[in-house]
């Protein structure tokens, strides 16, 4: 029984982090495969979802930045979780759409390299203005008590795994709600067919006189909010700090595509539960130290024995 449980605690806890690891995988892989955009600006959409997120959720004690050097001590709203869940989504789709006009679309037929760059430098200034603006200090997370009149604090206690924080289920909960919609978005409409399409041959869409170019603003804009979203659901359990949005965020999207495939939202969903559960394998057993360097063989074996990933979805053919 013991050994029933510890498999039903890691498979939990490897949704949870599987469930961010998919919601980051999802929007960068329908850019990457819409429209063919290397974005490593990807984890600063996390960041500014993560601090978008602090700052309308709760309230936080500033000990430096430029915030508190001019007198003032606190950051945030405290308008609560709910409230947050509304806005971060719609704050990443807004900066989503921005950056497709300003940043991506000068550079659709440069170089790879080019677009490596101009992004990568993105994220260096995003990080530090949050690092300027806010300071480099690292804010402890803080789950809500409720949400709708129901308590989502304190422990629940499940079948054959025992006791197990409702807040970790509630945001199983939300991310899977919103990897579903996102899903349907893309299967089920003609802006997810034009998507579809576009991710197999974008040449072949323009050839029969579809605008593929208009649907790239929101391609953009909801996969930046997807990762928006994915900073707010990890700062409600994780320690937030202007690093996080390569450590937790830009690596391990790759990541994900990598092993899922790039360009298949399917794939995005698969291999981020595949990682999450085997970071939480690893981080629940005695060799929890090398659990990045587990994750990265895994990887290793996929681009070896499987390259195109778990779901091809036949990018660049």
């Amino acid at each position: 029984m013991t050994l029933l449980a510890d498999v039903a605690s890691i498979l939990l806890n490897g949704l949870q982090q599987g469930a961010i690891f998919a919601l980051l995988g999802i929007g960068l892989t329908i850019i990457l495969g819409t429209m063919e955009f290397l974005n490593l600006a990807h984890g600063a959409l996390y960041l500014v979802g993560a601090y978008t997120g602090m700052f309308v959720f709760r309230e936080s004690t500033l000990n430096s930045g430029l915030l508190n050097s001019a007198g003032i001590e606190s950051f945030g709203l405290a308008f609560g979780f709910l409230a947050a869940l509304v806005i971060v989504p719609l704050v990443g789709l807004g900066v989503g759409v921005l950056m497709e006009r300003f940043v991506a679309e000068p550079f659709y037929d440069r170089p790879e390299t080019d677009q490596l760059l101009v992004t990568f430098g993105l994220a260096l200034i995003v990080t530090e203005v949050f690092k300027f603006v806010v300071g480099g200090d690292t804010f402890q997370p803080v789950t809500p008590r409720e949400i709708l009149g129901v308590s989502v604090s304190g422990p629940v206690t499940l079948p054959v795994v025992g006791a197990f924080p409702k807040w970790r289920l509630f945001i199983v909960g939300i991310a899977v709600a919103v990897i579903a919609a996102t899903y349907l978005l893309i299967e089920e409409t003609d802006f997810g067919l034009v998507v579809q399409a576009g991710t197999h041959d974008s040449e072949m869409v323009r050839l029969l006189g579809i605008r593929i170019e208009r649907s790239y603003s929101l391609v953009f804009g909801v996969g930046a909010a997807l990762a928006a979203l994915a900073g707010l659901i990890g700062v409600s359990f994780q320690t937030i700090s202007p690093q996080i949005g390569t450590e937790r965020a830009l690596v391990p999207a790759f990541l994900t595509i990598v092993v899922g495939g790039a360009g298949s939202v399917p794939g995005a969903i698969v291999g981020g539960v595949v990682l999450g559960v085997v970071v939480a394998a690893v981080t629940q057993s005695p060799f929890a130290q090398w659990a990045q360097i587990v994750l990265y063989l895994l990887v290793a074996l996929v681009l070896v024995f499987r390259p195109e990933g778990i779901f091809p979805s036949g990018v660049g053919e």
